[in-house]
């Protein structure tokens, strides 16, 4: 299982124009950096001597994961709209490889049973169903309002875009909203999900989702050769080995580390990386401490979920991995250089923005997870749902495009130098 993608469709396709020159990386933000730095020791240690080992392991995977989705920019977000736009598959190709990666990952570590901390690996499964495909569809549409997907929300807040904040407020609302109202779509028609080791065995699963993700990344490069979109535009970065810690990381390390770092997250807590069940999680926690009850609703009352709600933020493992993904994010933009609080925000953005986390909110929710929690460890552990879950949100970011257009929001277009 070593071959992922063919490396020859991971490469850059035609372009109207060579890619440009990286300007140098600012100065280091030395307070942010301090800042961020010490709490994350400071939450480390506590996670670890409350919670114990297991806990604070997960918190330190976050922090990688912040890490590297930072240095990386790994955006599905950019990526997406960059294919429908202008025809761009650079991005969805870094997804191929981030896909083929953790498909390997999860294949050597389900198939042989291997987990830490008496954890039994389990891949992710979802059921085939309106939910899956109404949930996507609203996520795809509010991630292009919303100006960033579930992950790219956390690092992006992280690393100081405050505008994001409003994205995470909405995507909070959006998840509330859902729990609140869950038994409307609780019993939405669906049939039992596929995972494909169920009938053709780990090795079979992983050689088809290879060889599906080999055709995409394929069908991309067509897709650009044709269309001779302009190329994605580059961040500032040192140089050298610097790069490693003051740079932008080619798309391609990017995803590699967040397999590893992902494939980490299995085996520590027997689930794969999620990400927005902790925002419902944490809407709860705020309305008790309003003073209202939550713990009455239909979905807060199912055990898994009961069980969630009444243990601390600290021990919940989506909740420490998005944690740790913000503080990674902030220490590694600061040390970038890129930490910065954008203080005015037009209008019409900041309703987008809300708007659209909201979307983003219940649609992962009614889907059962996110860009993350169902496109990326659905496809690598070879449920189908995950792949009805990313052409679906292909839809919907078709959609989201248009949409952006009401609130003034920019799209990508074949005159630009970048896209």
């Amino acid at each position: 299982m070593t071959t992922l993608v063919p490396s020859r469709l991971l490469s850059p396709a035609v372009t109207s124009s060579p890619p440009p020159e990286a300007p140098p990386a600012p100065p280091v933000r030395r307070v942010p950096l301090l800042v961020a730095s010490l709490v994350s020791v400071a939450l480390t240690a506590y996670v670890w001597t409350r919670h114990g080992a297991k806990p604070g392991v997960l918190l330190l995977l976050g922090l990688g994961l912040g890490v590297a989705l930072f240095h990386s920019r790994f955006g599905f977000t950019s990526a997406w709209r960059q294919l429908i736009a202008v025809g761009n598959g650079t991005g969805l190709r870094a997804h191929a490889l981030l896909l083929g990666a953790t498909a390997t990952l999860f294949a050597l570590i389900i198939g042989t049973g291997t987990g830490l901390f008496g954890s039994t690996p389990a891949p992710s499964s979802g059921d085939l169903g309106v939910g899956v495909v109404a949930g996507a569809f609203l996520f795809g549409v509010g991630m292009q309002l919303g100006g960033a997907c579930a992950s790219g929300t956390l690092f992006a807040v992280g690393s100081g875009q405050s505008a994001i904040l409003l994205t995470l407020g909405g995507f909070v609302a959006g998840s509330i909203l859902y729990t609140w109202q869950y038994d409307l779509v609780r019993d939405l028609p669906a049939v039992p999900g596929v995972v494909m080791a169920d009938h053709i065995g780990w090795f079979g699963s992983w050689a088809v989702t290879i060889a599906a993700l080999a055709g995409v990344a394929a069908l991309t490069r067509v897709v650009q050769a044709r269309r001779t979109p302009p190329p994605v535009g580059a961040v500032p970065t040192a140089r050298g080995a610097l790069r490693i810690v003051r740079g932008s990381w080619p798309p391609a390390a990017g995803a590699v580390a967040l397999a590893v770092l992902g494939a980490g997250v299995l085996l520590v807590s027997g689930g794969p990386w999620g990400i927005t069940s902790a925002f419902a999680l944490w809407g709860a926690k705020l309305l008790q401490a309003a003073g209202l009850h939550p713990e009455h609703w239909t979905y807060w009352q199912e055990a898994r979920n009961a069980k969630m709600l009444a243990g601390p933020v600290l021990a919940d493992k989506n909740s420490l991995t998005d944690i740790g993904i913000i503080l990674g994010a902030a220490v590694a933009s600061a040390a970038a250089g890129a930490w910065t609080l954008h203080r005015r925000l037009p209008w019409r953005t900041a309703v987008a923005s809300v708007l659209g986390g909201v979307l983003m909110g219940i649609g992962a929710r009614l889907a059962g997870g996110c860009n993350i929690g169902a496109y990326l460890a659905g496809i690598a552990s070879g449920s189908l749902h995950g792949w009805l879950w990313g052409a679906v949100a292909l839809g919907g970011t078709w959609v989201g495009l248009r949409a952006r257009a009401l609130f003034g929001l920019a799209n990508p277009t074949p005159r630009d130098g970048v896209c």
